[in-house]
Order: structure tokens, then sequence, then C-alpha cells
């Protein structure tokens, strides 16, 4: 069993091209602060993804949720904890 609630990283999301939160809790449930962030934009963000698509020359698109960033980072935790 788990000693946390919940454990928190930030990484650096190549998909859009930021930094995001990956969250896992302890009951092994995920969440990813990109997701909602570039899946969920408001207009001021889409301004910020169309620009940031431009400079890149490819899209700027969160891969979903759960990415395999994501399941990645939960499955060295949960591994860790098994230990």
């Amino acid at each position: 069993m788990t000693s946390w609630q919940i454990t928190a990283k930030t990484i650096f999301c190549e998909s859009v091209d930021d930094e995001v939160t990956v969250l896992v809790y302890k009951n092994g449930s995920i969440r990813c602060t990109g997701s909602r962030k570039y899946n969920q934009a408001s207009d001021v963000t889409m301004n910020v993804i169309k620009e940031k698509s431009r400079r890149l020359k490819r899209p700027v698109k969160c891969e979903g949720d759960p990415c395999f960033r994501v399941i990645e980072y939960k499955n060295k935790i949960l591994a860790e904890e098994t230990r």
C-alpha cells in the first residue's frame, strides 16, 4: 500500500512544447495539467497555441489523457512503491 496520497512531477512535453505537471493519485488514477490546458483551451490559449504552431512549423496538440508520458510516470511510481 502506498504511503502517499498524491505525487506530482513537472515534465517537458514535446507534443505541446511546454512544461506540464503529471499527477498520480494513491488509487492509481492519473491526470496531466496539459491535457485540460491544450484540449479545452480558452480563446487566449488558442491564440498562443496557433502562434506556437507557426513558430515550430508543426501542430501543437495534446496527445490526450493519458498519453504515454503520463502512463510511463505512473508505472514508474507504482513500480517503486512495490519494491
